[in-house]
């Protein structure tokens, strides 16, 4: 928020509300579960006053349509930029998306589909000249790894999109397959490919009370980083062997 820049938003996911409450939960840090339940203490009320008139004066636009194909967005996009200058979109997520005309193709291919609107992405990236972050699930296939760090062949079932991306970034708490794991609090941004740049691995701490991302204690042992081949796998000597 402090950066002031222009974003473009597209939630396919969730509603222009709900995305506000996490802002405001972000912002505040307010518990996210109390801001959507309206159980706000009394001390609390000018914090929230105070957050929502910051989130107010922000240059972000918005667009809450749950179903969107990749012409619709561009059309969309063309017009923020015209009266907005965006600096920046994000779409939430790519797999909600609907290709133009695939309604009608009744042996239309998932993986096709996605291709084809990743690529559509990249085209409007380029024809903008601003970049476009794209958020995307992974398939549950890498749960039933030893391992369940993600890497870039995890995208495979997921089309071109490793192809199309100049950056892929992963996010993982080992917290959410590990209750014991003494890295609780903890998220990792892995940069698994970066075509003009380095790959490597950051280190945040997450509340997910108010689904925040902090930089970590300076005080706090850094982790050891997972390492990466030039194809962004996992180094073997980072995963741990495969049960019989």
């Amino acid at each position: 928020m402090r950066y002031q820049k222009r974003i473009g938003i597209f939630s396919l996911e969730m509603s222009a509300e709900q995305l506000g409450e996490r802002l405001l939960a972000i912002e505040t840090g307010i518990n996210l579960q109390r801001l959507s339940t309206g159980d706000i203490e009394d001390d609390e009320w000018e914090q929230v006053i105070a957050g929502l008139g910051r989130i107010s004066a922000l240059p972000i636009r918005l667009d809450g349509t749950s179903v969107m194909s990749p012409i619709q967005m561009r059309s969309r996009a063309r017009k923020w930029m015209v009266e907005y200058d965006l600096d920046m979109i994000v779409i939430d997520y790519l797999q909600l998306m609907q290709e133009s005309g695939a309604g009608n193709r009744k042996q239309a291919n998932c993986v096709q589909i996605i291709d084809e609107i990743s690529r559509n992405l990249k085209l409007l990236a380029r024809e903008l000249n601003i970049p476009i972050l794209v958020l995307a699930q992974l398939s549950r296939a890498l749960e039933q790894r030893m391992s369940k760090v993600p890497q870039l062949s995890d995208l495979r079932e997921l089309g071109a999109i490793e192809q199309n991306a100049d950056i892929v970034i992963f996010i993982y708490r080992e917290e959410v397959y590990n209750s014991e794991t003494e890295r609780k609090g903890f998220a990792d941004l892995i940069v698994a490919k970066h075509r003009n740049g380095p790959t490597g691995q950051v280190v945040l701490k997450f509340d997910a009370h108010t689904t925040r991302f902090l930089d970590p204690d300076p005080l706090i042992p850094s982790v050891t980083p997972v390492s990466l081949t030039p194809e962004g796998e996992i180094n073997p000597e980072n995963l741990e062997p495969d049960e019989e």
